[in-house]
């Protein structure tokens, strides 16, 4: 008996049928233990098989290797608390100075939060499980378990409203440009205090990378701006200047550099915003295009509920936001951008050599006369 099983279990199974199916050409899962002095790039290539791993993998091979290729525009859209993580100075700003990122739209707060590391202002790892009425007691402001002085706030809207009280600000002005200005000031703080490229607004502004806040209004940026409009402050933003600039950065990815990819940290309004692009140089510009040809987003958003900001990749086609062709290059993680970015920066910073800036902030004024020209002639032609 024990010799009969012991013949059933080492006879050979059958292959007289392989099963040929295109379903089946991906590799077989079958991985080596893992063991100690992995790295990053192994772990993710050989580990991450399968689920919410298995789409980090693909948006670690889509960011690297296609979108990261010299003929193509990156875009990076931030929402959620991302700086006061300390993502900006671990990840976002080696991309920027590796000229892994060309353009990039972000929240308000963002920006204001990525500002008191120029300024030299201390955030603490904490806690999610305080009291909150004795840390406001004790002047201890809580980003989930982020805390820091009350003070880094206060200090940080004094920079703001005296750079803002310039004569360079008293004007009508893109985000792009008052961002590009504000790191001027931080990338002067920062020599100061000897801390150089501590803030993402400060390398952009030394990278020529644009920088845009879709919602201005929404963040103590906008407030601090607020309160100095009513002491007769002439700054005003250049909201159509924004659309019009961004919809000039992609038709230039695609009439002369060949294509444009968009890297979506959270959704909300710059997700949004970096995608309707698209439409308004289609729909509503009526310039012949096809959409974005790559598309990544990092999001804990669900579709069915609405707060996947209205845009799978696959709906996005229906607007025209993403070329229908490239679908297959389009990946969607569900997944804490907190976990995600850091290994997406680790793999790209590793796998592929950096590329040459390209300082779109310098050319902004150029490439939105080349949109202006492409409009008009579809306005001559009776097509608008």
């Amino acid at each position: 008996m024990v010799k009969s099983k012991a013949k059933t279990a080492t006879k050979k199974i059958s292959k007289s049928k392989v099963n040929k199916s295109p379903y089946l050409s991906g590799k077989i899962i079958d991985p080596k233990p893992i063991e100690k002095g992995l790295s990053v790039t192994e772990l993710i290539d050989n580990y991450f098989l399968a689920y919410n791993a298995g789409r980090l993998r693909e948006a670690c091979h889509l960011y690297t290797n296609k979108m990261l290729a010299e003929n193509a525009v990156v875009g990076m859209t931030l929402t959620g608390a991302l700086t006061p993580a300390g993502l900006g100075k671990s990840a976002m700003i080696p991309l920027i100075k590796a000229g892994f990122v060309d353009f990039i739209i972000s929240t308000g707060a963002n920006l204001y939060h990525d500002a008191h590391f120029g300024l030299g202002l201390n955030l603490h790892q904490g806690s999610p499980f305080v009291d909150d009425t004795k840390l406001r007691n004790d002047e201890v402001v809580r980003i989930y378990d982020i805390v820091f002085d009350y003070h880094v706030l206060l200090d940080t809207d004094s920079f703001f409203r005296q750079v803002i009280s310039e004569d360079e600000f008293q004007h009508e002005m893109t985000t792009s440009e008052f961002h590009h200005r504000i790191g001027k000031y931080l990338a002067m703080r920062e020599k100061i205090l000897k801390r150089p490229d501590s803030s993402i607004l400060s390398v952009a502004y030394k990278c020529g990378v644009p920088i845009y806040t879709s919602s201005p209004g929404d963040s103590s940026i906008g407030m601090n701006f607020a309160a100095l409009a009513l002491e007769g402050n002439k700054m005003k933003f250049d909201i159509a200047g924004d659309i019009n600039e961004t919809a000039a950065l992609v038709l230039h990815a695609k009439r002369t550099v060949g294509n444009s990819g968009i890297f979506i940290l959270g959704g909300g309004s710059p997700k949004n915003f970096a995608l309707q692009t698209e439409p308004q140089i289609q729909e509503v510009l009526g310039i012949n295009e096809k959409g974005h040809d790559y598309f990544l987003q990092i999001t804990d958003a669900r579709p069915d509920t609405g707060g996947l900001s209205g845009a799978t990749p696959s709906e996005a086609v229906s607007w025209g936001k993403v070329d229908p062709n490239q679908l297959p290059n389009a990946v969607v993680c569900y997944i804490d951008t907190t976990v995600a970015l850091p290994m997406i920066a680790s793999y790209a910073l590793t796998n592929r050599k950096p590329r040459k800036l390209k300082r779109l902030y310098d050319r902004l004024g150029e490439l939105t006369d080349k949109l202006k020209t492409e409009y008009y002639k579809v306005k001559k032609a009776g097509r608008r």
